[in-house]
């Protein structure tokens, strides 16, 4: 049966951050995701998954300026000790958060880089973050994300990243399949999840077009969902999806899976 996680930077926009996580639970959900924790102190964060029985189980590394644009920095040879100081401060979050896995946001081609050299500098980057990340049993996954959300895009095929993964060498680093992006960049969700599924240790939805819940466009979702039984995925599935109105209302499609 999918286990399927609130991701509380999308959903139940109608309150704020931290008032999500309450809504998280009157919704039936028993766990969460989201994208950053940094503006708060981890023990606002702490308080609330305890006080209502939710399990964390993502977030990301801080990925620069988001405001102005930036998705990440990882394959920026200009800012590779940045990067490194944004490990540190992942892991600092993660630790006391008790998060068992961070996405690293490969970041935009940055101008007059080589995509070669853009190459190698996330292949380093990774290395050193799932070093770090090792010590404390956390995995590091990466997430191919569709270029026309977000042109310039550096990662964005799940053969890409596989062949990444598999040059870093690193026994904590997976992949993050993301059904939303990679429809809009692959399509074949069937074919790629079966051939993936060694590497994937996080799944996340959205229906295309529009990035809303399950059901409002044209994936197959009870289908994906049976397939993933099928082949034995027991992670969990991160509704990142930006609901079509008010997200309680929106959340008939999963009634049949919980």
């Amino acid at each position: 049966m999918p286990k399927f996680a609130a991701n509380l930077s999308l959903m139940f926009n109608e309150l704020s951050f931290l008032e999500r996580f309450a809504a998280a639970r009157a919704a039936g959900f028993d766990a969460v995701e989201f994208l950053f924790p940094y503006v708060f102190e981890p023990e606002q964060i702490v308080g609330r998954l305890q006080r209502y029985g939710l399990e964390l189980v993502l977030h990301n590394f801080p990925a620069g300026d988001w405001a102005a644009g930036e998705r990440g920095f990882a394959c920026d040879p200009r800012r590779v000790g940045e990067f490194q100081d944004s490990v540190e401060l992942a892991l600092d979050y993660a630790v006391d958060l008790g998060v068992p896995r961070l996405h690293c946001l490969a970041g935009k081609l940055p101008p007059n880089v080589a995509p070669e050299r853009a190459h190698a500098t996330f292949v380093s980057n990774l290395r050193f973050a799932a070093a770090a990340c090792a010590g404390h049993g956390i995995e590091v996954l990466i997430e191919p994300i569709n270029n026309r959300d977000i042109p310039g895009y550096f990662l964005t095929h799940s053969s890409q990243a596989a062949a990444i993964i598999a040059e870093c060498r690193a026994a904590n680093l997976f992949l993050q399949y993301d059904i939303y992006h990679m429809q809009r960049m692959e399509g074949d969700l069937a074919h790629t999840l079966r051939e993936r599924l060694p590497l994937i240790r996080h799944v996340q939805l959205a229906d295309v077009p529009g990035r809303h819940e399950p059901g409002t466009g044209e994936i197959n979702f009870p289908f994906l969902f049976k397939l993933l039984d099928e082949l034995g995925y027991d992670g969990w599935i991160g509704c990142e999806y930006v609901p079509q109105g008010d997200t309680m209302a929106g959340l008939g499609w999963r009634d049949a899976w919980i």
